[in-house]
């Protein structure tokens, strides 16, 4: 007997696109809708009823949750999520926990109010045996962060393997007084920047002085904040990394209120490659990353789990690139 799977391969569709002419609701072109019921006709395909009732409880709606969204990376990962998503019908919602981890269980709580179909979260720092236990039971995937160990499909980059590559370009450039500034260290993407940095320093037999190290929180304010406090100290640093390019920009601003100039007295790296890292003067060096392939991917993921379509937890780690331009000067990008 035929499923809904076969109907959807035959029809080169998906299996929503398949549910969606059967339940004759909008959002499938006129060609679309005849490719599937000559699918539905040519094997014989009988819908089953109770399933068609279930379904009924599907929104074809998935949650994407965002850590800040007044951060702009989270803008082009969006981005490449409603591109799938709307591709396949599905409309997406944005639940913003404004770094509180209380909002993320109030999200994941949606699951099995079967409130949507599936969830995005772009932020991890709820507990992993929490988490774990509703993506056995819910679509979930993870991207940008990730959980540690945490059987669930996850898309990101290297980010230990790309600090490091942005702090050892500083170091080719002649610096040895390189400052960190890093995310809250309970994020993990924080923690792997840092140990990225750390390990640039060790390799390169640099003293890893803990004073340079100061914790952020990913904004402008406190990039700046941080810097004043680093040029005042009796040997201030000569470069300075931040986790962010949000961050980064305040560090240039910092040095400039102080009456440095950047990258002659103070070299700036970032993290993200935001649009802002390109328009800013001087132009920031930073690590770019396929925000709208890590979003396009995701949604990919969640579509699969959906759909039973694939029951492999797949974990991607996508390529980063080191974008060198005039806030540190020297060398191409890589």
């Amino acid at each position: 007997m035929a499923s809904i799977k076969d109907v959807a391969k035959r029809a080169n569709v998906s299996t929503a696109t398949v549910s969606r002419v059967l339940r004759n609701a909008g959002n499938v072109t006129e060609e679309t809708r005849q490719r599937v019921l000559e699918a539905i006709e040519a094997l014989n395909y009988q819908p089953n009823v109770l399933g068609r009732y279930l379904r009924r409880m599907e929104t074809e709606t998935v949650l994407v949750v965002v850590p800040d969204i007044t951060n702009p990376f989270f803008s082009k990962v969006l981005r490449g999520i409603e591109a799938v998503a709307l591709e396949h019908g599905y409309q997406v919602l944005l639940g913003d926990t404004q770094n509180d981890v209380r909002l993320e269980e109030q999200y994941l709580n949606l699951l099995p109010q079967r409130q949507v179909d599936g969830m995005i979260f772009l932020t991890a720092r709820i507990r992993k045996e929490l988490v774990e236990e509703m993506a056995r039971q819910f679509p979930i995937v993870l991207a940008c962060e990730y959980l540690e160990g945490a059987d669930i499909p996850t898309v990101s980059i290297d980010n230990i393997s790309s600090a490091r590559k942005a702090t050892e370009h500083l170091i080719r450039l002649g610096h040895r007084r390189i400052a960190h500034l890093s995310g809250p260290m309970n994020i993990i993407l924080s923690r792997d920047r840092l140990r990225g940095y750390q390990q640039a320093l060790a390799q390169h037999e640099l003293e890893a002085d803990a004073v340079l190290v100061q914790e952020g929180d990913f904004t402008y304010e406190s990039g700046y904040n941080l810097t004043l406090k680093l040029l005042a100290l009796e040997k201030p640093p000569t470069a300075i990394f931040a986790a962010n390019d949000e961050m980064a920009i305040g560090a240039i601003k910092a040095v400039r209120h102080r009456g440095g100039r950047v990258p002659d007295d103070v070299a700036v790296v970032g993290f993200d490659d935001i649009q802002m890292a390109s328009i800013f003067e001087p132009s920031l060096t930073t690590i770019a990353q396929p925000m709208f392939e890590i979003g396009q991917k995701a949604m990919e993921l969640l579509l699969a789990l959906i759909e039973g379509t694939s029951a492999r937890r797949r974990q991607l780690v996508l390529p980063d690139r080191l974008v060198i331009r005039d806030s540190c000067g020297g060398g191409r990008s890589a």
